[in-house]
């Protein structure tokens, strides 16, 4: 294949077998001829590699998971001679999609954005001086491989928003990557799946898959298959929650339980954050999907106990700090407009769906864990009717107001916008007709919404769920604040990135230039700020902040006296 790229520009017509880096540059993707040299090329690195004492890795799937685990894997070293234990191959499927993140990531350059300063130097070192890390777009890198660890996407669709019952795994792409596994690696290759799946799949799915596919190929031994869920975070500790954090495991046999507790022992701080290894691989997938339902139902949990707060003139923030002074009780937290991150939008329902699906049961099992799911993907809406209710209170409505919404990720100081409460807020408040612009310090580009038509796969996205988002494909998220807040009539606190806690109402004002409404969704705002937006004329609204009517009537009081 001929290394060429180049760079588009928005009015140029792409060749429709390219991939598109997100900074624009063009990388045509693999002919049919072109796959025998790359073979070729693997097969010579992993026999260097295996005179060396290494031993192969392949990656499937190079995205927020398995780009930084394939760093974490050619990092890893002898703990006795500091030589590398490791090669690795990073491997991604050349779609039109994610293609460029394998040239990109053979020039060492990470192909996924953190705020972690350690990802960067983590790619780049292992890539270009240990050059124990490279990428490939052949499946015929699984024929070489003693490991490989699978991070291939497995989503859940949801066809209604609020309503996660309706809807289905989508494991097709897994099953996919499963097959073409069971027809290239050895025998004796250990296979481990770090997808958070539904409960049941290693076992049900996976097995009778490679199984299969030994059989045809005439194998008579087992698949050495095991699961281990990440747990990975965003934010500046992106590579600690790959190395240095706690891992459950398992295998479907006495040796594969074995291995994988070997591999992960190698590459993982294990002396300091020690391995759970569980019986079955249907214990360590259950319980990835337990430990995301039980935040997921806290959640929602609070936000109603927010509604009662905003209702009944109650503070929840303040109800909050009172009870986690209580260490039994530490763990509570506020709410905000989403639940965000793509983990905890969708693993109960995986959870949901394995037990009608893979097991088979018919019952009504599933009530607290679904509807926590539904709770959370719309307590966003209320963030959008309380703009409209303070506008309105101003003498203003959505359709003829500029609304600018801070924080688009979803969570603070991060630049995560997968499944944002944000991006409800967004799309509600542009149905109902009103302008919206949006700033955050972390994020340049706002995919779900930039790309919706294609995002994260054609009809896909959110945008389905509401009318009138046509006009959002133009959508820029602003680097600068006062170019957002200029002209606003609303602005919405959705995150409390700290650029945001430290906002003063009379620098806001200075920006928006007239008293606005204000709504606070994450507790940005503290008492203070409240009284002085109401002194100088705007309205403030916020999540769980029922005391705020008080503050307004204080004010108003003051001023009659």
């Amino acid at each position: 294949m001929k290394n060429t790229s180049s760079s588009a520009s928005p009015d140029e017509s792409l060749p429709t077998a390219a991939s598109v880096s997100p900074d624009g540059e063009i990388f045509p993707l693999p002919q049919a001829d072109d796959y025998a040299g790359e073979f070729s090329r693997l097969k010579l690195i992993a026999d260097e590699q295996r005179a060396q004492g290494r031993r192969i890795v392949v990656v499937m799937g190079v995205g927020f998971v398995g780009a930084v685990m394939a760093g974490v894997v050619a990092d890893s070293v002898d703990k006795a001679t500091g030589d590398p234990l490791y090669f690795v191959m990073g491997m991604q499927r050349p779609s039109t999609r994610s293609f460029w993140k394998i040239p990109s990531l053979n020039r060492g350059i990470a192909p996924v954005e953190a705020e972690d300063p350690e990802v960067a130097p983590l790619i780049q070192r292992c890539v270009l001086e240990k050059q124990t890390l490279i990428a490939t777009y052949s499946y015929d890198a699984l024929s070489l491989a003693d490991i490989v660890v699978v991070d291939v996407q497995c989503d859940y669709q949801k066809h209604t928003l609020g309503n996660v019952r309706n809807g289905h795994a989508d494991i097709a792409a897994l099953e996919d990557a499963l097959k073409v596994i069971g027809e290239k690696i050895p025998p004796d290759c250990l296979v481990l799946i770090e997808t958070t799946v539904p409960p049941g799949t290693t076992e049900y799915v996976a097995n009778p898959i490679i199984k299969k596919a030994f059989e045809r190929r005439s194998i008579e031994t087992d698949p050495l298959l095991a699961h281990s869920f990440e747990r990975v975070m965003p934010g500046r500790n992106y590579v600690a929650s790959i190395r240095d954090f706690w891992r459950v495991c398992s295998g479907i046999n006495d040796d594969a339980r074995e291995r994988v507790v070997r591999f992960l022992s190698d590459i993982l701080n294990v002396a300091a954050y020690p391995l759970t290894v569980l019986d079955r691989p249907m214990e360590s997938e259950t319980c990835k999907i337990v430990e995301n339902s039980y935040r997921s139902v806290l959640l929602a949990f609070m936000d109603e106990w927010s509604v009662f707060a905003e209702r009944n003139g109650v503070d929840i923030t303040k109800v909050i700090q009172a009870i986690k002074v209580r260490p039994t009780h530490a763990n509570m937290l506020f709410p905000g407009p989403g639940i965000g991150g793509y983990c905890l939008p969708k693993d109960g329902g995986l959870g949901v769906w394995a037990y009608h699906t893979l097991m088979g049961f018919e019952d009504d099992l599933f009530k607290m864990t679904p509807m926590a799911i539904d709770i959370n993907d719309t307590r966003a809406l209320r963030a959008a009717r309380m703009t409209r209710d303070a506008l309105r209170n101003m003498g203003k409505i959505v359709p003829s107001a500029k609304i600018a919404v801070l924080g688009i990720s979803y969570r603070e100081d991060v630049g995560d916008t997968r499944y944002s409460g944000s991006e409800i807020i967004v799309r509600k408040l542009t149905e109902m007709g009103g302008s919206v612009v949006a700033h955050d310090p972390y994020v340049k580009h706002w995919w779900e919404i930039e790309k919706q038509d294609t995002y994260p796969a054609p009809g896909q996205s959110w945008a389905r769920f509401f009318r009138n988002q046509e006009s959002l494909a133009d959508w820029e998220v602003h680097q600068d604040l006062a170019a957002a807040l200029a002209g606003a009539d609303a602005v919405v606190l959705a995150v409390r990135h700290k650029a945001y806690l430290s906002l003063k109402p009379e620098e806001v004002l200075s920006m928006t230039g007239r008293p606005i409404a204000v709504i606070d969704c994450f507790a940005v705002l503290n008492d203070e700020d409240i009284q002085t937006y109401f002194e100088l004329g705007c309205e403030v609204k916020g999540l769980g902040r029922g005391h705020i009517q008080r503050i307004k009537d204080r004010v108003r009081w003051g001023h009659r006296n």
